[in-house]
């Protein structure tokens, strides 16, 4: 049987999936300016899927066939309400693999677009709470478990997950920014993201506090403080983040504090960064940025604060960037001036 290293050297080789990490950084200019803090996104808009999600499913996608969880001529199946299922339907169709995709209706549409361009056979559930067996997660782990052809992957428990960002993206992260990291930002869906990078980051006995951040609604920021769930509130803009149960592999992450923010706050960001410096982004994304802003508004003068620029605006076309939308569910874009922007997000 093949080890790790010789199946990821291998699948490497076929040109597409050589492209997966090493990701350029962009300093947010003019929150930086705005608050006397230095703030930089990892853009991992530059994988070839377009998300962060590329690297996990490289990641696990290598380890199960290098533990021999993934023959030829096997479906990969997992439920995903990100971008995950898009990271592994490129993996599967530029390996061979077919995949089936299972996530709650009313996602953005741009994803199911490309979900069907990469050769996804998609299977779209009732977006109910877990443990509702109609749940896509459930519903996902049901389809992938019940025939020996089909490898579940399972994104939320599956330690090849945070290990695929141990194992790249925050390397890449720390030698960037040469090791002087004061707070890193993370929101957290699976947490693969968030587990990988905080545990790298605490092995090098960095200084670097790590934050949660969440949206109202999900319950995962209470769990956090209380271990209890008590998920107040909705939130319609964050696909993929705010789970309702703790995963392995939010078990697995390192963090020292969380806190949450509602959709206006991601809204009124959105359209700021967009008329300031032409910046736009996915709505993974935009709850990062906010994140990152509302942390150095409380830290010292001269912080570093780095989060992830981890999905593009093309995957929020039908939500953040629609007007229809934003005034069906009472939302505000109107474009604010610095002083107001300050004055918001220090009062939320």
């Amino acid at each position: 049987m093949p080890t790790k290293a010789e199946v990821e050297q291998q699948l490497k080789k076929s040109g597409l999936l050589g492209l997966i990490g090493n990701t350029p950084m962009i300093r947010v200019d003019s929150l930086s300016k705005l608050t006397g803090r230095d703030i930089f996104m990892k853009c991992e808009i530059f994988n070839p899927g377009g998300t962060i999600k590329d690297r996990p499913a490289l990641g696990m996608v290598v380890h199960a066939i290098a533990e021999g969880k993934l023959r030829p001529g096997m479906t990969i199946v997992e439920g995903t309400a990100g971008n995950t299922g898009i990271g592994l339907a490129m993996v599967g169709q530029s390996l061979g693999y077919k995949v089936i995709v299972v996530l709650p209706r009313g996602q953005d549409g741009a994803k199911l677009r490309l979900l069907a361009l990469y050769g996804a056979q998609i299977h779209e559930t009732d977006p109910v709470a877990y443990p509702d067996e109609r749940h896509f997660f459930l519903t996902g782990k049901k389809i992938g478990t019940s025939s020996p052809e089909y490898w579940w992957a399972n994104q939320f428990d599956n330690p090849h997950n945070w290990g695929a960002h141990y194992e790249t993206t925050a390397p890449e992260l720390w030698k960037q920014m040469n090791g002087d990291i004061d707070h890193l930002v993370c929101a957290a869906g699976s947490s693969g993201t968030i587990a990988g990078v905080s545990r790298f980051l605490k092995e090098q006995g960095a200084k670097t506090q790590v934050s949660m951040v969440d949206v109202n609604g999900s319950g995962l920021c209470n769990y956090f403080h209380n271990k209890k769930w008590d998920a107040q509130g909705t939130y319609t803009m964050a696909e993929g983040v705010g789970i309702t149960r703790p995963t392995d592999n939010f078990h697995a992450a390192k963090i020292d504090d969380s806190f949450s923010l509602p959709d206006q706050a991601l809204t009124t960001l959105a359209y700021y960064v967009r008329n300031k410096e032409g910046l736009v982004m996915g709505m993974s994304s935009m709850l990062n940025l906010a994140g990152a802003f509302k942390k150095a508004l409380s830290v010292p003068k001269g912080s570093r604060v780095a989060t992830f620029m981890c999905d593009g605006g093309d995957r929020a076309m039908a939500k953040m960037y629609n007007p229809d939308f934003l005034k069906e569910k009472n939302l505000d874009a109107t474009v604010v001036n610095d002083q107001e922007l300050l004055d918001y997000f220090q009062h939320l």
